[in-house]
């Protein structure tokens, strides 16, 4: 992942980026992506237990040091979807992330 999805804002070891990108990329893999807003990106997941604690967990990991992103996980009506939303500031990142 390019370092514009990494921010200097970031405060993850440059050292863990990898590792934080191959997670995004495993969650981003099945998910079916829609994109309602520049700075707003919404994955529908498989609704699945496992796939909801793993979008979860990540999402309180990245918030962690992006705390620019916010992250909304709905589980209803046998569905999964995770909401990625950012400051305008800061869609570039937005932008790179759905490119993966």
């Amino acid at each position: 992942m390019s370092e514009i999805w990494a921010p200097e804002a970031c405060t993850l070891p440059r050292a863990e980026r990898p590792f934080r990108v191959a997670e995004f990329d495993e969650l981003l893999a099945t998910a079916e992506r829609h994109r309602p807003e520049r700075t707003r990106l919404v994955l529908t997941l498989e609704p699945r237990p496992e796939v909801a604690a793993r979008a979860a967990d990540l999402a309180v990991r990245e918030t962690g040091c992006c705390s620019f992103f916010t992250f909304e996980l709905t589980a209803t009506g046998g569905g999964l979807s995770l909401a990625i939303s950012v400051p305008d500031a800061r869609a570039d990142v937005l932008d790179a992330l759905a490119a993966r």
